[in-house]
């Protein structure tokens, strides 16, 4: 659906209307967040520009969302500022939303230099952009993750005013992201239109993440392969949560920000107490719900890199400020992760097994 259709009908859509034709800049779209996003800003009518790497070689989701022609898609690298510049000028963006990012913590461990050159320099570089804008972009969302605490091992969920000290590298080029959002937002856009806020997102699932080292695409992975689902780290907990939850808080928070400045800020985007789960509940979710049989079992690795045991987060800050709470619990995120991946696995209709899935949690 381009500009000038009708956008979602027959639900509620006061959350996406706000967005019909207005120009939206979204880097890291060719990801899986980042084709949801696009997914659901073309639906609403806004016109999107995207800059982003390519879209990893075989399977991945911004090939199966249908949104060519939808959108204007630009390939590129944030860490290159002058070919961001050339596309950030190009689409002339009224809301900004930086997803681009190394987003994986086992990799950065891998290629320290590289994630903190693209989630660090590409924070540094998009912000560059704005500040540097012909006409001022009305609202910035800078997306970080729950990550970028200091983590202490509490059970307390962490809280926007607490430390940021990330142990990893991708972690802590992630609380390096939003140490630079702070200065820009303090050093460049105090006054004037521009609002800047960061969102803190616990961990994404859904359909269409077929990225490696993460727990349900391997067991998406063993069940289609009807392998036994191996889990390294049953114990750990997360604040899961299925992908749709944090990318409509991104658009409420750019939505509302907009003309509001007093609403910018730093906001925590997680689960309902009761759906921070470890892995190994997770992975007996998926397994109820995926049924033929899968099965899983724990199996410590050897000279495993160091992730957090436990990590929960505290969101009510932007329950209070924007009245905001999630609409799935964990076992309808896990369902519809099932869901999204049975259609694909049959050769169906990915696009429209999306909308539906949109417009199921509208209605929510």
């Amino acid at each position: 659906m381009g500009v000038g259709q009708r956008p979602l009908e027959g639900v509620v859509t006061t959350e996406l209307e706000f967005y019909r034709g207005k120009r939206v800049f979204v880097t890291g779209h060719t990801g899986f967040k980042g084709s949801w996003l696009c997914r659901i800003l073309a639906l609403a009518g806004a016109e999107v520009t995207g800059f982003a790497l390519p879209a990893p070689t075989g399977q991945n989701l911004f090939e199966l969302s249908g949104l060519e022609g939808k959108m204007t898609s630009v390939i590129g690298d944030v860490r290159d500022f002058d070919a961001m510049k050339a596309a950030f000028d190009s689409a002339n963006p009224e809301i900004v939303l930086h997803l681009a990012a190394q987003p994986l913590v086992r990799e950065s461990y891998k290629d320290p230099a590289y994630t903190y050159e693209t989630n660090v320099m590409g924070t540094v570089n998009i912000l560059e952009c704005v500040r540097r804008s012909r006409v001022p972009v009305m609202s910035v969302v800078n997306i970080t993750t729950d990550k970028v605490y200091k983590n202490t091992e509490r059970r307390q969920g962490y809280r926007e005013d607490e430390p940021l000290d990330g142990f990893d590298p991708y972690s802590n080029s992630k609380s390096c992201s939003e140490l630079v959002t702070h200065s820009y937002a303090a050093s460049f856009f105090a006054e004037g239109p521009t609002a800047v806020s960061t969102a803190r997102a616990g961990n994404v699932i859904g359909g269409g993440d077929f990225a490696v080292d993460r727990i349900l695409p391997d067991c998406v992975r063993a069940a289609m392969s009807d392998r036994l689902i191996k889990v390294r780290n049953p114990r750990s907990v997360r604040p899961y949560q299925h992908v749709l939850e944090p990318l409509f808080a991104y658009l409420m928070i750019a939505r509302r920000q907009w003309g509001n400045r007093g609403l910018a800020g730093w906001y925590n985007v997680g689960p309902e107490e009761a759906d921070c789960v470890n892995t190994g509940e997770l992975t007996g979710i998926f397994c109820k719900k995926w049924g033929e049989g899968v099965f899983w079992e724990s199996r410590a690795e050897e000279n495993a890199p160091h992730e957090a045991n436990y990590l929960k987060l505290d969101c009510s800050k932007i329950r209070s400020v924007f009245g905001w709470r999630p609409k799935w619990d964990i076992e309808k995120a896990v369902e519809e992760t099932v869901e999204w991946t049975k259609v694909w696995r049959s050769g169906g209709d990915i696009p429209s097994e999306m909308d539906r899935e949109i417009r199921e949690y509208l209605e929510a």
